[in-house]
């Protein structure tokens, strides 16, 4: 087996904790959506090109609540405005692969794939030419797993009509405490997961999901200025042992 292929299949079997837990999320935006009065192609379309979760299931609500199309995108749009979060993070270590890798990649990056990949690139015995590989197989893994759940969720839709009430998509909220609780290393990470939860509570009744990107800027910023304080605290104390 060659490095690149052996990369590939790890970056798949690294991804499958988080496979277990979107797997009733995916099904539960299947039957959502044919409940919703939109067809099983469509829905299967819907996974196959947008495949984000979060926006997936509020367009499913605005469409069935009869929302105009502008008021539908602005607000997918700014659900998904994380991934530019994810995106930047993530730059430095594919910004020499050409276009072909480049596009495939954004398309396929999710908050599981970032998490799995992110701690992998973090690595360094691990060789840099091979990364993009393994990167590659856990977007592959979770591209696949969502689609195949959402097609199950459409076909189960008829036949169980309550599936939605199971309370299944509480795997979805321990998957993604699972993402961020190994990242609170330091505590400039834990001051702005606390901030972004505390602003994301208070702002939760904001129209078109709105709380969300308040959340995300006020914890991105707090993590910032807490860092410059953290780092300009050891510049002091080393300026101070100089003297």
């Amino acid at each position: 087996m060659s490095a690149k292929t052996n990369a590939l299949l790890r970056g798949a079997r690294d991804t499958v904790p988080m496979l277990i837990g979107a797997l009733p999320f995916g099904i539960i935006f299947g039957t959502l959506a044919v409940a919703s009065g939109i067809s099983v192609p469509a829905t299967l379309l819907m996974s196959a090109l947008v495949f984000a979760g979060s926006s997936q299931f509020i367009a499913v609500s605005l469409i069935a609540s009869g929302t105009g199309l502008f008021v539908l995108l602005l607000t997918t749009f700014i659900v998904n405005l994380r991934h530019m979060l994810y995106s930047a993070s993530l730059m430095s270590y594919v910004r020499h692969l050409p276009q072909r890798w480049k596009i495939p990649l954004a398309f396929w990056l999710t908050d599981e794939s970032f998490a799995v990949v992110h701690r992998h690139y973090q690595d360094p015995q691990m060789p840099d030419e091979t990364k993009h590989w393994y990167f590659l197989g856990s977007c592959i893994a979770m591209y696949s797993n969502w689609f195949i759940c959402t097609l199950i969720g459409a076909l189960l839709g008829n036949a169980l009509p309550g599936l939605a009430g199971w309370g299944l998509d509480f795997a979805m909220v321990a998957t993604f405490t699972g993402i961020v609780v190994p990242l609170l290393r330091t505590r400039p990470m834990l001051l702005a997961a606390v901030v972004a939860g505390v602003v994301a509570v208070l702002a939760y009744d904001l129209p078109w999901k709105l709380g969300l990107m308040l959340a995300a800027l006020a914890g991105v910023a707090t993590g910032v200025l807490a860092e410059r304080w953290a780092l300009g605290q050891r510049a002091e104390e080393v300026a101070n042992e100089s003297v």
